[in-house]
């Protein structure tokens, strides 16, 4: 029965890949797809996979703006080198409110805001608040059109924003963007610095459910470890394709559609949980 759990993996490993990062939820959308076709794997190893299968979407970034976040390559000054440096300080600066409290809250937001009215609510509201946003900019400029022209203390407001993602449901990309929108950053420099955030803080992510899977004693099986590298393989490759995809979309997209799909998929979280 190999061959069909794998296929549970390309599954998720898309859905992962495509939600991960529009602004859609990528947790909610895992608790439906788990829901729906419930891969077969012991409750610690699911619980790692579902965090670890992330390590493909990651990848897909550096790939993708290789260019820009290389300090090293040999086509780049002292000024350019010094930018890119300065840029990758921001990621990581940004990603300390997320990183701080997720160390400090990861085993109460597991025990108790992992449910399906949590991030059916989070699905609706951050819905809400996309549309209004939008509307509300609508009448407004942007002050940054580029992530060279963010502060660290543009970061900083950022990564607060991005803390609130720790909220399954809100996602962490939405959460991003919205900050970036609310700090008056176009939509396209929101969007690519959310990418960039994603490194470290989705590795840093990845890296603690491993490191707990591990100390806890829990080995996993030849067939679990082929399916984790699957699912990682097929987020990678969506992935690359939806981060260009997302690029092209809001150099002439606002983002109301994901607000009314979120509110839409919302409910649909609710009345399903509520039938079954």
């Amino acid at each position: 029965m190999l061959i069909i759990e794998i296929l549970k993996a390309v599954i998720i490993g898309v859905v992962e890949g495509i939600t991960e990062w529009l602004p859609i939820s990528s947790t909610g959308h895992m608790i439906l797809i788990d829901e729906i076709i419930h891969i077969d794997l012991s409750p610690s190893f699911r619980e790692m996979f579902l965090v670890v299968i992330q390590l493909g979407a990651i990848i897909a970034v550096p790939i993708l703006f290789w260019d820009k976040l290389n300090p090293f390559a040999r086509n780049k000054n002292v000024t350019q080198r010094r930018a890119v440096v300065n840029l990758w300080g921001k990621a990581l600066v940004g990603s300390a409110p997320a990183a701080v409290l997720g160390l400090a809250l990861d085993e109460l937001l597991d025990r108790y805001i992992y449910n399906y009215i949590v991030v059916a609510t989070a699905l609706i509201v951050y819905g809400v608040i996309f549309i209004f946003v939008e509307k509300i900019r609508a009448k407004s400029k942007n002050t940054i059109l580029s992530v060279d022209d963010l502060g660290y203390t543009d970061a900083i407001k950022i990564g607060l924003f991005q803390s609130l993602s720790l909220i399954p449901g809100t996602s962490r990309s939405g959460s991003t963007i919205l900050g970036g929108m609310a700090c008056g950053v176009s939509r396209e420099a929101s969007a690519e610095f959310s990418f960039f955030m994603a490194i470290p803080i989705m590795l840093g992510a990845s890296g603690l459910k491993v490191i707990k899977f591990l100390a806890n004693g829990f080995v996993a099986s030849g067939e679990e470890i082929i399916i984790l590298l699957v699912g990682i393989i097929v987020s990678f490759l969506v992935s690359l394709v939806v981060i260009r995809f997302l690029m092209e979309f809001v150099k002439q997209h606002d983002f109301r559609i994901f607000g009314y799909y979120r509110i839409v998929l919302g409910f649909a979280v609710l009345l399903y949980f509520m039938l079954v």
